[in-house]
């Protein structure tokens, strides 16, 4: 079973990663994979905060269809695997007086090249985490991926 060139994780990677001056570059590199994606930017001390704006993003740019159970799961799981990441293993914020400011992406595709593996789904997230004390931060990521 090949993988295309370009895999979904690092495609989303490389999106939440790119700053103003690579992220054409990344957006035409999408666009020739195929994958469906979106970017955005959250931040909270709570934890539900960050999954819905997430979740809102990829609703919002039709990279998932919100009537479909299946595809709400995948990102639901693939946006909790991002943050255990980021977290480091513990999925909590505000409880343990951390916050984060994150930039993500969502990405939706066929990163194989049998049609039958179907759809996969990746969440990638880049910014930073810490005590909610203004400069005492520092920088944090996390990858999750689902199929769907």
């Amino acid at each position: 079973m090949k993988k295309i060139d370009k895999g979904i994780g690092k495609s989303a990677l490389q999106l939440v990663l790119a700053n103003s001056d690579e992220i054409e570059e990344a957006e035409t590199h999408m666009k020739d994979s195929d994958f469906i994606y979106c970017l955005g930017k959250t931040g909270s001390m709570e934890l539900q905060k960050v999954v819905s704006a997430i979740e809102t993003a990829a609703k919002r740019n039709a990279v998932i269809d919100e009537e479909l159970y299946r595809e709400m799961h995948a990102l639901y799981h693939a946006i909790l695997e991002a943050l255990e990441g980021v977290t480091r293993g513990q999925v909590s914020l505000g409880d343990v007086m951390r916050t984060v400011g994150l930039r993500f992406s969502v990405v939706r595709g066929r990163p194989y090249e049998n049609e039958a593996e179907g759809e996969w789904i990746a969440v990638a997230l880049y910014g930073t985490i810490g005590a909610p004390i203004r400069g005492l931060e520092h920088e944090t990521t996390g990858l999750g991926i689902n199929h769907i």
